[in-house]
């Protein structure tokens, strides 16, 4: 048997290079495995990131939303503000919106009659008696028969007896029907409006067939111009209200001739809708000083 006879160097190179491979192995391995487990750490790390971006992108989202819904909300408080509401002497009311197409109105007025208009709630009345006044054609009208007041923003118009009535009768003379029907139409222009018809008298006696007494004819004469109001101009009974003051209020002593014809009158009383009374007018109308 023949002996194969390897050089000890030659064994020693091969044993020394299989040892080398090992290792170099062994080495690989281990990069191979700490590769893996940064991989699966990053892979976790990057998980988690992506739930907390999750979380502040949801975080970002309602924060937009909220703040798309203070403007939305912005916005309605501003549009709120143009019709906030604010105190005028005690009672009356008025809005931002109002007082703006208020200045435009009293820019139209003779500026002799704001002379005495020292507070918000007297401008607010001169602009009120200013478009109410010109809504009702009072130019054919004696100033004695025909005058319109404002307290508290309360309107009252009060009609002297001989334009309405004959002496002692409830009946409605043919020619007031123009002017009911001038009444008639601010009334019917904005539905908000209430209004009271009242019927005022001297503190002269009356009692015949149809009528006891004053109390009697203040209501009849009151409830005659509601009931024109109703039927022949449409104005709605709910919004009607007939009283009888007889002569318990009177404007003046009850000593003259003159005096008790004062006294004798039919006042009508509306409380508008002071936006909207407003806006019901020509907005481009001058008065002359």
């Amino acid at each position: 048997m023949r002996k194969i006879v390897v050089p000890l160097t030659i064994l020693a190179a091969l044993t020394l290079t299989s040892c080398v491979s090992k290792k170099k192995y062994l080495a690989l391995e281990e990069q191979y495995n700490d590769t893996r487990g940064n991989l699966q750490k990053t892979t976790l790390e990057k998980e988690e990131l992506e739930a907390k971006f999750a979380k502040i992108q949801k975080r970002v989202d309602n924060y937009n939303e909220k703040i798309n819904s203070l403007k939305s909300f912005n916005s309605t408080l501003q549009e709120q503000n143009n019709v906030k509401l604010d105190m005028v002497g005690n009672s009356a009311v008025i809005s931002n919106s109002l007082k703006e197409r208020m200045r435009e109105t009293l820019a139209k007025v003779d500026p002799a009659e704001l002379t005495n208009a020292k507070t918000l709630k007297d401008s607010m009345n001169v602009a009120i008696a200013y478009n109410l006044k010109k809504s009702i054609d009072t130019s054919n009208l004696d100033p004695e028969d025909v005058n319109i007041d404002i307290d508290k923003t309360v309107v009252m118009i009060s009609v002297a007896d001989n334009m309405l009535f004959n002496t002692a009768s409830y009946k409605v003379k043919k020619k007031a029907y123009k002017l009911i029907e001038q009444l008639a139409n601010v009334i019917n222009s904005e539905p908000s409006m209430d209004v009271m018809i009242e019927g005022h008298t001297d503190s002269r006696t009356i009692n015949n067939a149809v009528v006891q007494d004053n109390w009697d004819l203040s209501v009849k004469r009151a409830t005659s111009i509601v009931r024109i109001l109703e039927k022949k101009y449409g104005v709605e009974s709910n919004r009607l209200i007939a009283a009888g003051r007889g002569s318990s209020m009177p404007l003046f002593e009850n000593d003259s001739r003159e005096n008790r014809a004062r006294n004798r009158r039919t006042r009508i009383v509306i409380l508008p809708n002071l936006d909207k009374f407003f806006g019901m007018l020509a907005q481009n109308e001058t008065i002359q000083p």
